[in-house]
């Protein structure tokens, strides 16, 4: 086993310097056309020869949204490239405001698994063509028969930018057909949502299983039936008592985004057939809807609120480490998922040969803390989740043996990864991925369900610097939430609050403090720490713009 992760080390590197990602341990699909060109966001509105001067891994250019252009909200916007792991940028982001409009149900993806063939169903999915879905700002105020909400969304691609640039074009759209089905719904505030659909809630204090004024049947008439017509005894019968959720609202914009993540992921699958949809990608949105911001989050992107120099972390991200024990109870109650190769059970270090018999520290995924155990020949085989070193820019990779036995501290990074393949846990695509050089599937490891958390704008009075922030993991590898609220208060404080392109360049100005500077050893922040060499992708989203929504 050891010799195959050198292997896959080497096969890693190799594919980074020859411009390409780590392999998906399957068939690439390049002989398949694509669903969608590689591109940048729309709503930069770059021709071809700027998107592809942006790819400048020397220069590395930060893309912002040019002055004549806006967001909703005055969002502001900035990206950046990698420092050459992989040759196009693999992050994709969206921004829109979308209207569900009321269709029938059978418009959008089935809720549940379909037996359909995937040709034959195909026509039936949201491409992002003349679906309808998208809105102008002039627009907003003839959708009175629709659901309107705001959208953003940034994707981190990995092993290639296929499935990120698939699920910047669709997700969206994804989750206009999950809310079409309660829309009449979230339309009427003042009732609770039916537990059945077609059914007033009960306004009774208590369910009651049996009404006094139900029909009986003649039979029960005949007997006398309790309450019946003429029986002994007219009092209707006790009634029968059920307990029963309250349900809010929001709970029902929680379930959408949930669903529409999984559908994304489906679509993925099933199209991987007939499309070249690479690798996978991490996804992070915010819909604003009911006056209310509703953060989705399958990966390592992070999302903070800033409020009057309060951070407010509105995401959490999902790596080996943080999802331990799920990964390790998938791996206990499936161990052919393992393929015999690697064990569930968590050491500190690797298990040596000379040390079964002997007792070491161990945990499993019921323990939170360490206890002692036996080794047995079964604890050597390679962890489900092991702490990897990963090197940082092209330079150190390109060294990178030299490095590791010059032992430089500085020069690389210790990440945890499942499979001894990949950092995070949660995303869309990943469906072909498999430990290199073996025929072990990782996506019934990784999961595509998003944790949802809720902000209320109704709750706050937001001034013209409470903003959320939204990035991919290349901002938060090098900055932290502290670092990041303090660039973004000072920088807007500095600004006009009347200019409306302050939130596009703040977000330039944080890309700027996270990438770095060239020097001669690398990408470099303050106090000579190592910048980011990935791609970067920021959003500054103010939240006054909330309270001013109808």
């Amino acid at each position: 086993m050891l010799t195959r992760v050198k292997s896959a080390v080497a096969g890693f590197m190799g594919g980074i310097m020859a411009g390409g990602s780590s392999g998906s341990g399957g068939n690439t699909g390049s002989e398949l056309p694509l669903k969608f060109p590689y591109m940048r966001p729309d709503f930069l509105g770059l021709s071809p020869d700027e998107i592809e001067c942006s790819a400048d891994h020397i220069a590395r250019p930060i893309l912002i949204l040019k002055e004549t252009r806006r967001l909703p909200w005055a969002t502001g916007y900035a990206e950046v490239i990698n420092a050459g792991k992989s040759a196009l940028n693999e992050d994709q982001a969206c921004c829109e405001v979308v209207v569900a409009r009321r269709r029938p149900m059978s418009y959008c993806p089935p809720s549940t698994p379909s037996k359909t063939p995937t040709a034959k169903r195909r026509n039936s999915l949201p491409n992002g063509e003349g679906l309808g879905l998208h809105m102008e700002h002039s627009r907003l105020g003839e959708e009175s028969e629709g659901l309107v909400f705001h959208y953003w969304a940034l994707f981190d691609g990995h092993a290639g930018s296929g499935a990120a640039v698939v699920a910047s074009r669709l997700l969206q759209h994804h989750i206009a057909c999950q809310l079409q089905a309660v829309i009449e719904i979230l339309r009427n505030l003042a009732s609770p949502p039916p537990t059945v659909l077609g059914e007033e809630p009960d306004c009774n204090p208590y369910l009651q299983g049996n009404t006094p004024h139900r029909a009986l049947t003649r039979a029960a008439s005949l007997r006398g039936a309790t309450g019946a017509p003429g029986s002994p005894c007219s009092t209707p019968p006790p009634p029968r008592f059920f307990t029963e959720k309250k349900i809010q609202h929001e709970s029902l914009v929680i379930g959408a985004i949930e669903n529409a993540f999984k559908e994304m992921d489906a679509q993925i699958e099933r199209e991987k057939q007939v499309f070249n949809i690479t690798g996978g990608c991490t996804a992070l949105t915010v819909v604003y809807l009911l006056g209310k911001l509703f953060v989705g989050n399958a990966g390592d992107s992070r999302a903070i609120i800033i409020r009057n120099n309060e951070i407010i972390p509105m995401s959490t991200e999902f790596t080996p480490e943080s999802e331990r024990q799920r990964l390790q109870f998938l791996g206990f109650m499936q161990p052919h998922l393992l393929g015999n190769e690697f064990t569930h059970l968590e050491f500190p270090r690797r298990v040596q040969r000379k040390e079964v018999g002997k007792r070491m520290l161990y945990r499993d995924f019921t323990m939170n803390g360490w206890a002692y155990k036996t080794i047995e020949d079964e604890d050597l085989k390679f962890p489900l989740i092991y702490v990897c070193v990963e090197l940082l820019s092209p330079a150190e990779m390109l060294n990178a043996l030299k490095k590791i036995f010059l032992k430089n501290p500085n020069q690389f990074v210790f990440q945890a990864r499942v499979l001894a393949t990949i950092g995070v846990t949660r995303g869309l695509g990943d469906h072909d991925l498999k430990v290199h050089d073996s025929n072990i599937f990782i996506k019934p490891f990784l999961s595509c369900c998003p944790e949802v958390k809720v902000y209320n704008l109704m709750h706050y009075e937001h001034g013209a610097d409470d903003v959320l922030v939204m990035g991919t993991d290349g901002l938060w590898d090098v900055l932290s939430n502290q670092e990041v609220a303090e660039a973004v208060t000072t920088f807007l404080a500095n600004c006009d609050p009347d200019d409306l392109h302050r939130y596009t360049m703040a977000a330039q100005d944080l890309v700027m403090r996270a990438r770095g500077v060239l020097r001669d050893r690398g990408w470099r922040i303050t106090n000579e720490r190592l910048g980011s060499g990935d791609d970067i992708s920021v959003f500054i989203i103010p939240l006054m713009y909330g309270n001013r929504q109808p």
